[in-house]
């Protein structure tokens, strides 16, 4: 799957699920890891489990395959690698104390993942 497509159907797949306050942060010019950065909130870590595992289920019913996933037994956040999008689902506290969005503030507003979705996602 291409790389904008992937992005927007993890946003579906967050929003699905209930993920809190969804950003997308367009990296691909600033890091060669990857290029994009989806930050959502979950509101306990069995939410936070659960929208990692239930995340990695719809993208293997895509017909993807997750390059990793780390801090699964972490109660306050989950990282999971999609290879051109990295998904990090954190505990409110946690995204507030790590925060990633100031840290990648320079990076370009993603307007396509609102448009395509027609989601609340924060575009960063």
């Amino acid at each position: 799957m291409d790389t904008e497509p992937l992005k927007d159907l993890v946003v579906k797949i967050l929003e699905d699920l209930k993920g809190k306050d969804i950003s997308v942060l367009d990296v691909k010019d600033r890091t060669s890891v990857t290029d994009y950065m989806i930050i959502a909130s979950g509101t306990s870590s069995r939410h936070i489990k659960s929208l990692a595992d239930n995340l990695i289920l719809e993208i293997k019913k895509a017909g993807e395959r997750p390059l990793g996933e780390e801090g699964k037994d972490a109660s306050d956040w989950v990282l999971v690698d999609l290879g051109d999008v990295v998904v990090h689902i954190m505990m409110p506290s946690a995204r507030e104390f790590y925060d990633l969005e100031r840290f990648w503030r320079d990076a370009p507003v993603d307007s396509s993942a609102e448009s395509a979705t027609g989601s609340s996602a924060h575009l960063v």
